[in-house]
């Protein structure tokens, strides 16, 4: 081999090194552009997973503060997130890993939906019941108002009528029978009983007073009351008497002496002022009907 020839192999050889030189430098910047790429996805990845998971974490402490949802479910899903950001946080995951954890993620952010619908249910159930609860509230107050009103009410008027109950003990009403009522006309200005409704100027009243050995000079006071066919009370004179609301013909005072006694007292009509029909005579002593008894004019 000439001199030549051999520097011309050295020449093939060195041209060959220079050439897988420039190769394995390609090659490697090609890889390492390509890592560099990688890492640049893996890092933006891992924030938005680390967002992702921080959000939810939060949401979770939000919904444990209530105790209507249950808190072995709640405390569970956080420790699960908790063990996610801490992998996260130190970026010991591939794209493989990414996409595990992303399903995961979707998984639990659909268990928080859920939980979160319960829990605003559960808001809305209470929010209804509570409504429920005042407006019930409500009510008993006023029952409760008007039971007390009516518990005033009776025991009034339990006291009321244990006095006039104790009144009517007290007072000791006369006894009477044989009331009678009759009609008189005017002869020489003389009164003649008569049956003559159109005649008749004056109306008597009579009753009896039974005797009572427990009396002793008692002063009494009676009411005539005579009423027409048509249940109208007839005026003496044109003038009722009126006790305490109660209207009559006629006042009588008496003294009982606790013999038996005959009472007897006219009221005057205008003549002409009365007609045919069945007339009733009434004896009160107060407001106490003692006695009642009918009369016929013609």
């Amino acid at each position: 081999m000439t001199f030549q020839d051999s520097s011309f192999n050295n020449k093939i050889i060195f041209a060959t090194l220079i050439a897988v030189i420039i190769g394995i430098l390609i090659a490697f910047y090609y890889s390492y552009a390509q890592s560099q790429q990688q890492i640049s996805y893996l890092e933006k990845e891992r924030s938005m997973l680390i967002k992702d998971l921080s959000y939810i974490k939060s949401e979770v402490d939000r919904l444990l503060a209530y105790s209507e949802v249950k808190e072995i479910e709640m405390q569970e899903s956080e420790n699960r997130v908790q063990q996610l950001l801490d992998s996260v946080g130190r970026l010991n995951f591939n794209i493989s890993k990414i996409e595990q954890y992303r399903r995961e993620m979707k998984t639990l952010e659909a268990r928080y939906t859920n939980i979160k619908n319960k829990q605003e249910q559960l808001q809305s159930n209470n929010m209804e019941l509570a409504g429920k609860y005042e407006e019930t509230r409500e009510m008993l107050e006023d029952l409760k108002g008007r039971t007390n009103s009516l518990a005033e009410t009776e025991s009034l008027l339990r006291a009321k009528n244990q006095e006039l109950s104790t009144e009517l003990k007290r007072k000791s009403y006369l006894s009477l029978e044989d009331p009678l009522g009759n009609g008189f006309r005017l002869k020489k200005d003389r009164p003649v009983k008569t049956n003559k409704a159109a005649a008749i100027v004056k109306l008597r009243g009579c009753v009896t007073v039974k005797g009572n050995p427990n009396t002793n000079m008692e002063e009494k006071v009676i009411y005539l009351q005579f009423l027409s066919p048509e249940m109208a009370i007839i005026e003496d004179n044109a003038t009722l008497v009126a006790v305490n609301g109660n209207v009559y013909s006629k006042k009588v005072e008496l003294v009982f002496t606790g013999e038996e006694m005959s009472v007897c007292d006219f009221i005057t009509v205008p003549e002409g002022s009365l007609n045919a029909g069945i007339y009733t005579l009434n004896v009160f002593e107060g407001e106490k009907l003692l006695s009642t008894s009918e009369f016929r004019l013609k």
